[in-house]
C-alpha cells in the first residue's frame, strides 16, 4: 500500500524515501556494518552520477547516526554486469564465478566489494589485504565451499550447485549473431531487462509467474570490436513469439559505433 501511495503521488523517486525505505530494512536486521553498492546509468533507478551520489551519502549518513559504520560505492549499470540475464542463468554464473571460471567483469565486481566487505568487517586492515584475501578464497576454493555451507544451513539442494545442469533449462536456445561490423557503443541495461520480462523472467504484474529457465547470455561489452555475423547473444526462452520480441529488444539495445569507443569502467566511486 505504501508503494501504491508513492506511485500515485509521484515519489517513487524521491531520493529521501528510496534512502529511507534501503536503510530501514537494513538496521532492522541488525547490521553493525554496511556495504552499500549503489547503481548508476541507464540501467539503474539513479541514472546520472549526482543522483547515484545523492543516493549514497544520504545512506552513510542515515547509518552513521545510528552508530553503524557504512560504506557506499558507486558501480556502473549502464550494461548488464556479467553475461547472464535471468533468473537460473544468474545463479549459475554465480557458482561458475565461486570457481573462477565465471565473466571477467563479474570477477572483478565482486572481488572489489568483497575487499571492502572484509574492511568493514574488521578481517582486513585495508583494501588490499581483503582484495588478496578474497581471491586466495577463489583460487583454493574456500569461496565455493562457503556458499555450499550457506546453501545447505538455509534447506537448499547443495545437489544444485554441485551440479549445475540440474537447474531448469529453456526449450528454445538461439545464437543471436552481429548484423554488421563495428564497436559496442551501448547495451542498454534497462533494454535488456525489459525484454527478460517479456521472457517470463521478471514479473510485468504481481500476479504473473516467473520462468526462471529464460532469459539472455550477453556476449560482449561497450568498447568491445565486433564482427558480422559474430555472436552477439543468446536467447534462452520457452514460447517462440516471446522469443522473436525479446530478440528484436535486445538487438536494438545494442548501439553501433564505426569509431573505436572506450570500455565503461567497473565503479566510479
Amino acid at each position: 500500500k505504501l508503494y501504491a501511495l508513492r506511485d500515485v503521488t509521484g515519489t517513487v523517486q524521491s531520493i529521501p524515501l528510496i534512502a529511507s525505505s534501503i536503510m530501514c530494512k537494513k538496521l532492522a536486521a541488525g547490521a553493525q556494518a554496511i556495504l552499500l553498492d549503489v547503481k548508476t546509468g541507464l540501467g539503474a533507478f539513479m541514472e546520472t552520477l549526482e543522483e547515484a551520489r545523492q543516493l549514497a551519502n544520504l545512506m552513510v549518513d542515515i547509518g552513521q547516526l545510528a552508530g553503524r559504520e557504512v560504506v557506499a560505492l558507486l558501480s556502473d549499470m549502464n550494461q548488464p554486469l556479467g553475461n547472464a540475464v535471468g533468473n537460473s542463468l544468474e545463479v549459475v554464473e554465480a557458482i561458475e564465478t565461486l570457481q573462477d571460471q565465471g565473466p571477467e567483469d563479474f570477477l572483478e565486481h565482486c572481488l572489489h566489494v568483497s575487499a571492502h566487505m572484509l574492511v568493514l568487517g574488521k578481517r582486513s586492515s585495508d583494501v588490499a589485504q581483503g582484495r588478496a584475501m578474497a581471491e586466495k578464497s577463489i583460487a583454493n576454493g574456500s569461496a565455493f565451499e562457503k556458499f555450499r555451507v550457506l546453501v545447505e544451513a538455509q534447506g537448499g539442494d547443495v545437489s544444485y550447485v554441485d551440479d549445475t545442469s540440474k537447474f531448469p533449462r529453456a526449450e528454445y536456445v538461439e545464437v543471436v549473431e552481429s548484423p554488421r561490423n563495428g564497436y559496442l557503443a551501448q547495451i542498454q541495461a534497462r533494454s535488456v531487462g525489459e525484454a527478460a520480462v517479456v521472457l517470463g523472467a521478471g514479473r510485468a504484474r504481481k500476479s504473473d509467474p516467473i520462468d526462471h529457465a529464460v532469459g539472455f547470455l550477453i556476449h560482449h561489452k561497450v568498447g568491445d570490436q565486433v564482427a558480422n555475423g559474430e555472436p552477439l547473444f543468446t536467447i534462452h526462452a520457452n514460447d517462440q513469439e516471446r522469443l522473436e520480441e525479446a530478440r528484436v529488444a535486445v538487438l536494438s539495445a545494442h548501439i553501433f559505433s564505426e569509431h573505436p569507443v572506450e570500455h565503461l569502467p567497473l565503479f566510479y566511486e
